[in-house]
Parts: C-alpha cells; sequence; structure tokens
C-alpha cells in the first residue's frame, strides 16, 4: 500500500478518517504488511502484500484475520489483538 493513500483511505463501517496505521513490514514509500484501526468502531483492516483489506464484517475472512493476529502478536498493539473487531485473540 502506498503511503500516499492514508491520506484518503477510511473505515468502511463508519467513514471515520483518519485511520491508525501499524506498520510491520515498510520502506520509505509503501507498506507492505501492517494494520489500519478505526479509532471509533475499533475494527481493524489487515495489510497483506501491500493490499489493505477492507471489508465490511460478513465478507471478511475470519481464518485469514485469526492467523494474520496470530502471526503479529508481538508487532500489533494490544488494542488489536485482544479487542478489536470483528474478531480478537
Amino acid at each position: 500500500m502506498k503511503r500516499k493513500l492514508l491520506e484518503i483511505l477510511a473505515c468502511p463501517i463508519d467513514k471515520y478518517h483518519p485511520l491508525e496505521l501499524f506498520e510491520n513490514k515498510s520502506d520509505d514509500e509503501k507498506i507492505t504488511e501492517g494494520a489500519l484501526y478505526c479509532q471509533q468502531c475499533s475494527r481493524f483492516f489487515p495489510i497483506l502484500d501491500e493490499i489493505p483489506i477492507m471489508l465490511p464484517d460478513e465478507l471478511r475472512d475470519k481464518k485469514q484475520d485469526i492467523e494474520f493476529l496470530k502471526r503479529n502478536i508481538k508487532e500489533l498493539p494490544e488494542k488489536i489483538v485482544t479487542q478489536a473487531l470483528p474478531w480478537h485473540l
């Protein structure tokens, strides 16, 4: 995901902007892996292979999201790992 996208991305659930960014793998221009977090509705959206997965809850892949959380448990803040919606560890 290019960093400039942060300027226009909003939560697909409540349209809150700006989203909080947590980077796991990145360089100066793009984020390869990480998470976006909506402070208003407490939802997280994973960034996988440079693509932010910003789907509504009913279209999300729970297994993929849980695996993402387990794989990044040490890199992500507690509010995402243990409290975020639509699911957490």
